[in-house]
């Protein structure tokens, strides 16, 4: 068999397989890298910097990424990433300091989801005209979808996720420590809620739910954008 150029290489690759890649990775990447980031920011504005000596208060999403997390999150629409690093002791006060900072990674998702439609909305006008543009949108939306998702995911109060810790800040200091020191455990718990599929359907249910009525904000931009065309 005679070797393939270069020029017929190319002409035989499956484009479309690759660009629905593309449209699953791109927006697990940019969900998990704002939603880390978050974390980080929080955590130095209740003041501790560890994220920051860590250089994780950075867009750069090899940073944050966890590969298996990141192939979760693209198979299963929930996933992880590389913990960010916090030290509790150094905020002003201790349990409120953690309280904010895991709320800060759902509660960044949910924004980034309102501010993708409402672009979304803005850029549809001129893109619907064109293939391409229609892939650009169905990119917006997935990237929404997939942020309220995981924004959703992070809330369950399951250690070690951000909803844990929300809960955790209303309980006396002595229990909340033991909690605390036994979080990594949960982590088998949520591996096998994932897997056995408990919460896909429930989860899936509300984020619909709510990038329904964030898709408003789409609807708003696309509105504004023909009063001036």
């Amino acid at each position: 068999m005679p070797a393939m150029s270069f020029r017929e290489v190319m002409a035989n690759m499956n484009w479309s397989y690759l660009l629905e890649l593309l449209i699953s990775v791109i927006p697990a990447i940019i969900c998990i890298t704002i939603h880390e980031m978050s974390h980080g920011l929080a955590a130095k504005l209740m003041g501790d910097n560890t994220a920051e000596t860590q250089h994780r208060l950075s867009l750069n999403p090899l940073r944050h990424i966890d590969p298996a997390g990141l192939v979760m999150l693209v198979v299963f629409k929930v996933g992880w990433a590389k913990p960010v690093p916090v030290n509790m002791m150094r905020f002003r006060k201790p349990k409120a300091g953690m309280a904010v900072t895991a709320l800060a990674g759902p509660v960044s998702n949910f924004i980034l989801a309102a501010l993708l439609l409402l672009v979304r909305g803005l850029i549809t006008p001129p893109l619907a005209k064109h293939g391409w543009g229609m892939t650009v949108l169905e990119l917006f939306d997935t990237t929404a979808y997939l942020s309220i998702c995981l924004g959703l995911f992070n809330l369950i109060p399951i250690p070690p996720m951000d909803g844990s810790k929300v809960l955790f800040s209303f309980l006396p200091d002595r229990i909340y420590m033991k909690l605390m020191r036994y979080e990594r455990y949960g982590m088998i718990i949520i591996l096998i809620v994932m897997l056995s599929g408990v919460v896909s359907g429930p989860l899936n249910t509300v984020t619909y739910y709510i990038f329904d009525k964030l898709f408003l904000l789409a609807q708003l931009g696309y509105k504004l954008v023909l009063k001036f065309m």
